[in-house]
Order: C-alpha cells, then sequence, then structure tokens
C-alpha cells in the first residue's frame, strides 16, 4: 500500500479510537473500550421545551424541515433534483484551494479581525450594490442564512408579524417561526410581489418588516418589475418599515439574461433597505461569506446582534474571500458558471416539454438554479415525491415554500446539484416514470 493510504488508514483508526498515535514513538492499538452506560431518562425534556414558550403571543417552532431537504444527500444512485448548492463540478474548487492558501500566508491572517468585516472585503461588497453605498455602511456575515437571521431579529420583536412573499424560501420562514414571528404572505407573480396587495398587507397587519428577494426569487425564478421596483420602495416607507432584500443568487445569472437590475438598496437614500448578499451559492456550500448593508440607527442594531451571536467571521475565510475576488479566476469561473446553467436550464426545460407536457411552467427564469412546477388540480405532490425518490430521482415538494395554505402543489426541481446534463435527461425520464405510477 503506498504511505498516503497507510496514513487515511490510521487516521479513520484513530477517530473510531481504535488506534492511538504518538508522535516520535509510532501508532498503538488503544485500551478496550468501557461498556457504554444505560441510556438515561430524557422524556422531562418534553415538558421543559414546551413550558418554555407557553407565554409567547406567537409560540416558537423550530423547524427545520423545509431547509434540510435541500441540504440533504440523496442515496447513492439517485439523481440529485432537490439541491440547493451547484454541484462540485460548478465550483472554482482550485481556485479556492489557491485563494486559502494564499490568504493563510498573509501577515496577521490567523488574528482576530475587526469585528465588521476587513475593511477591504466590505468596500468589495459595498461596490457590488453601487449607488451611495459605502464600507461603513457594510457588516461581514457568516453566509447569508445567518445575516437573515440576524436581520430579522433587529428589526421585529417575538409576536410580530412579518410579511414575506407567497412563495418563498422556506429557511426564511423557519428563521422566523424561531424567532417567533408571523410570516404573512403576499402573492407574487412572474413581476414580482404585488404592489396593491403589499400595501394592504401593511395595513392590515401593522407589520415593520417585508422580506423579499427581487432577483430570480426562490422558488419562481421571477423578477421584481422595474415599475415595481420604486413603487415596493414608497409604499415601505409610507408604512415606517424596512425591505430586508435577500439578493442571494445575483451572481448565477445566465449566459443569455440582460442587463440585471442594481439591488434595491442601491436606489434607496432612505435606509429602507437592509441588504443580504453571499458569495456562498457561487463557489462552495462551505464558504460561508456573505454581507448585511444597512445605513441609519439600525445598523448599530445590526451590529450589536451579529456580536453578541458569532464574534466575527473567521479571518482566514475572510481573506480567502479577498483573495478569490480579486483573482483573474473569479470572472472566468462566473462566465463559466453562466454558460453551463444556461445549458442545464435548456436541457431540463426541453425534458420537460417532451416528457412530462402535464406539468405547468408558467416561468423560464434567465438566473438562479432551478425551475418551479405547477401540478394539475388533484395530484398529490407529497405522493409524488415519494414515488420519484423509489425512481431513483430526489425532488423539492412545494408545500414547505409557502407560509400558509398553497393555491395548488408544486414542484420545485434544481438543475446544478446534478454532475452533468446527462443526468438531467435521465432525471427527467425517471420522474416520468414516478408521474405514470402516482396518475
Amino acid at each position: 500500500m503506498s504511505p498516503v493510504t497507510v496514513s487515511r488508514a490510521l487516521a479513520q483508526l484513530t477517530a473510531e479510537g481504535l488506534v492511538v498515535t504518538r508522535p516520535g514513538a509510532g501508532a498503538f492499538r488503544a485500551r478496550p473500550r468501557l461498556p457504554l452506560a444505560a441510556a438515561g431518562d430524557t422524556s422531562w425534556q418534553e415538558v421543559a421545551l414546551s413550558a418554555d414558550g407557553a407565554a409567547d403571543v406567537v409560540p416558537r417552532t423550530v423547524d427545520a424541515s423545509g431547509v434540510t431537504v435541500c441540504l440533504a444527500t440523496p442515496p447513492p444512485g439517485v439523481i440529485e433534483f432537490s439541491g440547493g448548492y451547484p454541484h462540485p463540478a460548478l465550483q472554482p474548487e482550485k481556485a479556492m484551494a489557491a485563494a486559502l492558501s494564499r490568504a493563510g500566508r498573509r501577515p496577521g491572517a490567523w488574528g482576530r479581525p475587526p469585528l465588521d468585516g476587513l475593511p477591504e472585503l466590505r468596500e468589495w461588497f459595498a461596490r457590488q450594490i453601487g449607488g451611495t453605498v459605502t464600507a461603513a455602511e457594510v457588516l461581514i456575515a457568516a453566509g447569508g442564512q445567518s445575516a437573515l437571521t440576524t436581520a430579522l431579529r433587529a428589526l421585529a420583536p417575538p409576536g410580530a408579524p412579518v410579511l414575506v412573499e407567497s412563495p418563498t424560501y422556506p429557511g426564511m420562514l423557519a428563521i422566523a417561526r424561531a424567532a417567533g414571528l408571523r410570516p404573512v404572505p403576499v402573492p407574487a407573480d412572474s413581476d414580482g410581489v404585488k404592489p396593491a396587495l403589499l400595501a394592504d398587507a401593511f395595513r392590515a397587519t401593522g407589520a415593520r418588516v417585508f422580506v423579499c428577494q427581487p432577483l430570480f426569487q426562490n422558488p419562481t425564478g421571477a423578477v421584481l418589475a422595474p415599475e415595481r421596483r420604486p413603487e415596493v420602495l414608497r409604499i415601505a416607507r409610507e408604512a415606517g418599515a424596512f425591505v430586508v432584500e435577500d439578493d442571494f443568487v445575483r451572481r448565477l445569472v445566465h449566459e443569455d439574461a440582460g442587463p440585471l437590475p442594481r439591488p434595491l438598496a442601491a436606489d434607496d437614500p432612505d435606509g429602507v433597505v437592509v441588504h443580504v448578499s453571499s458569495l456562498t451559492k457561487a463557489t462552495s456550500p462551505s464558504f460561508r461569506v456573505g454581507a448585511l448593508t444597512a445605513r441609519g440607527p439600525v445598523l448599530e442594531r445590526l451590529r450589536a446582534i451579529q456580536v453578541v451571536d458569532t464574534f466575527f467571521v473567521s479571518r482566514p475565510l475572510q481573506e480567502a474571500a479577498l483573495e478569490l475576488v480579486g483573482s483573474p479566476s473569479w470572472p472566468r469561473h462566473l462566465r463559466a458558471l453562466s454558460a453551463e446553467l444556461r445549458a442545464r436550464r435548456d436541457a431540463m426545460t426541453a425534458g420537460l416539454r417532451l416528457h412530462l407536457p402535464e406539468l405547468a411552467l408558467p416561468h423560464i427564469p434567465s438566473g438562479g438554479y432551478h425551475l418551479w412546477l405547477r401540478l394539475p388540480d388533484g395530484v398529490d405532490e407529497s405522493g409524488l415525491t415519494s414515488a420519484a425518490l423509489r425512481a431513483g430521482v430526489a425532488i423539492t415538494p412545494g408545500r414547505p415554500y409557502f407560509s400558509a395554505e398553497p393555491p395548488a402543489g408544486h414542484l420545485r426541481l434544481s438543475f446544478a446539484a446534478v454532475a452533468a446534463v446527462g443526468e438531467i435527461t435521465e432525471g427527467v425520464r425517471r420522474l416520468r416514470v414516478a408521474w405514470d405510477e402516482v396518475r
């Protein structure tokens, strides 16, 4: 065996507690393990955890099921149409490795970073937004999910309503409910949230927060129409409310997309918008570097909550982010990713139209990594999801994307989590098999 194989075997045996390694002496068999103690009685926790929220106006519910669907790895042989991140084949692994290596050699790279984040990285995120946004208004966060959690905790007290697009990202709904907030749906269409209904919702609920994804919305892929953008800001400003802009997928634009609209934050001089962005989707699930941007007194509250929760984001990771986005490989990666996402979207769209014309595809996005499909009336989406898994393809049901009763059954199909276009074709064929089983 090669030395590498031996080294890995010893590492595995050490992790399992079967071997002990002593530098300069060698590897030795570990002492026999003691018998495991009998399991204790944890039934008392049901009372303690239930009593904890007994006085809450809106009971806190910690339900990660809508998120774990996108994070779970399907069994071997199952094609992944449920993933929430690009496949490793689409990730800039060599560029990230090189960036992390260079970052580790930077002076002070392993020291404590500024609490708000490295100034150069904050400046980079500010430039990505544009307008009059400055680095002083940017806080570096540990990815988009962490930034959303900080924003909702800062802007709304427990028991308060928070307006959300319908449908919307399940991870955000989970954050809101875990904080004791009450998500209130505002219908959206292919042009984004409907301003008239947004104004009605503000008046009816007294909410002070609206969470939206104006660009390639998850799950519909919609882009907020140009005429609606100023309306959304005006309505929120008149309601004395904040708009949390989750700009999570701006760097996953498709090759055939036209010019992208600026973030809402770029056109907001009054501090209405709290902007959330991240590098994670365009890089790797483990490259958790994002940013929170806000102006006015709310910035100090966001900063205080983030410091209390996490202290700061790992400095080596921040340094690696700077190395990555400043390297020539970064624009090359984004161009290659853009072309590949378009090819995969087209392959999935063509396959669905050929093999599953029964499924309605109301909108074909020019960015993002998934399609949103409406099921015919009477079709059980959970039954179809189970049948698809039996047929060898993992899909995501639509129910977790709605904060209230959904108007119909839906599916979200990701085309980025598979290894290649060929898997998309085969996955659609397997989905047809599942469809024939349940119909």
